[in-house]
């Protein structure tokens, strides 16, 4: 008996599961945005396809050996954020309190595991949220669910969604 943890191999639960990366390109879309203006998604969808990559592929490799350490029990996984974001909070101040947050939680974690942690912050990913209906009643008329700042605002005359919130 080992005390470390199993971990399957990708390509037997892979297998098993029938996911691959582009396994969800086959999927139904349950929760899609419907846009009015389809040249507008376009040129908005466009213009993201131009951008550079948020990350760097040495930085995804850094962080798949990370989660190893940490699937294998030699680490500690810390990831910490907001469930939801509006741009309004996407300023140095908020996002610097968050980062110290974390630190200080993971300086803890550190002392207290003795072991490495992995600090993952939840940011600049949570702009937009699936909703279970894409209408609701206000104030008894029905109006687009608010579905984050990347898709629609958030005040009742804002819910049409609108692509140049993709490139906002």
């Amino acid at each position: 008996m080992t005390d470390q943890p199993s971990v399957p191999s990708s390509s037997a639960s892979s297998i098993a599961s029938g996911w691959t990366p582009n396994s969800w390109t086959n999927r139904p879309i349950k929760h899609d945005v419907v846009y009015e203006d389809r040249e507008e998604l376009d040129r908005a969808l466009t213009k993201l396809r131009r951008l550079p990559p948020l990350v760097s592929a040495g930085e995804i490799q850094r962080l798949r050996e990370q989660l190893r350490d940490v699937a294998l029990g030699k680490a500690f996984l810390l990831q910490g954020g907001d469930c939801a974001e509006l741009f309004d909070y996407c300023s140095q101040d908020p996002i610097e309190n968050k980062l110290k947050v974390l630190l200080q939680m993971s300086l803890v974690l550190i002392w207290g595991a003795r072991m490495p942690v992995v600090r993952i912050a939840r940011m600049a990913g949570q702009y937009a949220k699936p909703r279970s209906s894409p209408t609701e009643m206000h104030n008894g008329k029905e109006i687009f669910t608010f579905r984050g700042d990347n898709v629609n605002g958030f005040d009742p005359e804002d819910r049409k969604p609108d692509p140049q919130r993709l490139v906002r």
